[in-house]
């Protein structure tokens, strides 16, 4: 089965569900479990292989390996890190950079943006195609990427093909920014980053600054958060931030962290029983999380534990209203429901989006969407709802 990609990137065969792959399970299994179980094989089998990418870049550069996060990243002694794609070359082209167009391909224009030489801050904006029905001005949605804060590019395949749809649904004009990543950049600089560019947009509706299509299209007054998995976490700590200032004439209308990483330093229940995914195993959590955590720090920390006890009482805090974007087998599922929960002890406005029978940032896997029916219905389901709550607020 050939996958729908657009531009340059190369179609790689994905094995049909009924051939065996050497090493898998052979024994009657749903089509979804299967696809899983395939793409995280293919990811075990190339992090032990005998002659990994990785491996080479260590002979080559006689550096030493002092940590690694199977396929995603590599930290050698001397301080370096390396992003090189190690995995199989079925599932790289998600991590793929998009190439900017401002033509519209598919009702969908992009471009990138650079908000200040000084700092280095850059976004990504995803602009629809106007219709007949739209109004004079479109919301604004700031998307956080996901990544553990240590992986990950605004321009990556994966964000691509789901935001150019969620600004063709929502009717929205998508800015998405370009974090800097762990460890290089410990937290909380991709917290201080992407605050740095909602006070940007409210330059912009100041009309302090100026870039053509937001100056042109942008209806300030509905601007949203957005952040898949840690940058859920983001969308929470720039939301509770932009509390304590005056963005007018900007408004925050609202809030939406999908699967945020909210997890505690002790294990949860759901971590312990639910199944790994493609996106989030228990080594990931673990190790992207040393990795950006400020020296010192653990998992209680306020950005990861934002409804812990060393976090702002979120009582206290000024919040917008937030939509709570959940999978029911999401290995944090348990921590997620206890920041919901400290949500509504706290008074805040805050609705559910449960995607049923989901992992973890299923919606970002490009494959499973295009090759089992449940996740494609499902992303459906999670386009409508967000696009419902940005055109209700």
């Amino acid at each position: 089965m050939s996958l729908n990609l657009p531009f340059h990137y190369q179609v790689f065969p994905i094995p049909p569900f009924s051939t065996p792959i050497k090493g898998t399970p052979t024994a009657p299994q749903n089509s979804l479990t299967l696809l899983f179980k395939t793409i995280f094989f293919l990811l075990q089998r190339s992090a032990r292989g005998p002659l990994t990418q990785a491996k080479k870049v260590k002979m080559v550069c006689e550096k030493k390996i002092v940590d690694e996060v199977s396929g995603w990243l590599r930290v050698f002694d001397d301080g370096s890190v390396d992003r090189t794609w190690t995995g199989p070359p079925e599932v790289e082209f998600m991590a793929q950079p998009v190439p900017p167009h401002d033509n519209f391909v598919e009702g969908v224009a992009i471009r990138d943006a650079l908000v200040s030489a000084e700092s280095g801050l850059r976004v990504r904006i995803y602009l629809p195609e106007e219709k007949a029905t739209d109004l004079d001005k479109l919301p604004v949605v700031l998307h956080f990427h996901g990544g553990g804060f240590c992986i990950s590019q605004a321009d990556w395949f994966m964000y691509y093909y789901i935001y150019a749809r969620l600004a063709r649904k929502a009717r929205a004009v998508i800015v998405s920014v370009y974090l800097p990543l762990a460890p290089e950049h410990r937290l909380p600089e991709a917290c201080d980053v992407s605050h740095s560019a909602l006070l940007w947009l409210r330059s912009l509706a100041r009309g302090d600054s100026r870039e053509p299509w937001l100056s042109h299209n942008a209806d300030f007054n509905r601007v949203f958060l957005i952040g898949d998995s840690s940058g859920g976490n983001i969308v929470h700590e720039v939301a509770a931030r932009a509390g304590k200032e005056d963005l007018s004439p900007l408004r925050l209308a609202g809030a939406i962290p999908i699967h945020p990483g909210f997890v505690r330093s002790e294990r949860s229940k759901s971590e312990m029983e639910k199944p790994e995914s493609p996106f989030l195993t228990l080594d990931m959590v673990d190790k992207f999380l040393s990795l950006a955590l400020p020296v010192g720090s653990t998992k209680d920390h306020p950005i990861t534990c934002p409804m812990g006890y060393g976090a702002p009482s979120i009582e206290d805090s000024k919040l917008p209203p937030f939509l709570l974007c959940m999978a029911s087998e999401d290995l944090i599922w348990d921590t997620e429901i206890e920041y919901y929960e400290a949500m509504k002890k706290g008074k805040k406005e805050v609705e559910q989006l449960i995607s049923t029978g989901m992992g973890h940032s299923f919606y970002l896997n490009k494959i499973a969407v295009d090759m089992d029916p449940n996740t494609a219905s499902e992303t459906e389901k999670l386009i409508l709802g967000v696009s419902e709550f940005i055109s209700k607020h």
